[in-house]
């Protein structure tokens, strides 16, 4: 099943499709009150952008011909559309269930995809190295 494009789309106004073994992409969202919730594993694998106007425009800004305003255009032409950016980004996807936040702060999150107790068990292993 797919989902035609437009305000009411799942994924929102746009995606950001790049290359993975794991069809793994960004997406913007109509359901923008979900990013002041405190758990916020709401996608299905796929990862919610709260600024994707903002995302688009840093992507497209070597691009001369996608200013703001055709972006936003775009988003809101109600059909699908692909762009191709000119220079390669590096995207990095982190998993982390603990991270020390720009406060120092040591901070825990719930493992939703239960992948700690594995990278424990190998981590304290003697198989570990």
């Amino acid at each position: 099943m797919r989902q035609k494009p437009g305000p009411d789309n799942s994924l929102g106004l746009v995606k950001f499709l790049f290359p993975n073994s794991f069809n793994i992409y960004l997406h913007d969202t109509p359901a923008k009150s979900l990013f002041g919730e405190s758990s916020r594993a709401f996608s299905h694998g796929c990862m919610r952008v709260m600024k994707p106007v903002k995302l688009a425009t840093f992507l497209l800004k070597n691009n001369q011909e996608w200013d703001p305003a055709k972006i936003n255009q775009a988003m809101h032409a109600g059909r699908q559309q692909y762009v191709t950016i000119k220079n390669e980004v590096p995207v990095f996807i982190a998993y982390l269930t603990a991270f020390v936040d720009r406060n120092g702060v040591l901070n825990f999150r719930t493992d939703i995809y239960n992948l700690d107790d594995h990278l424990a068990d190998m981590l304290i292993s003697d198989n570990g190295n």
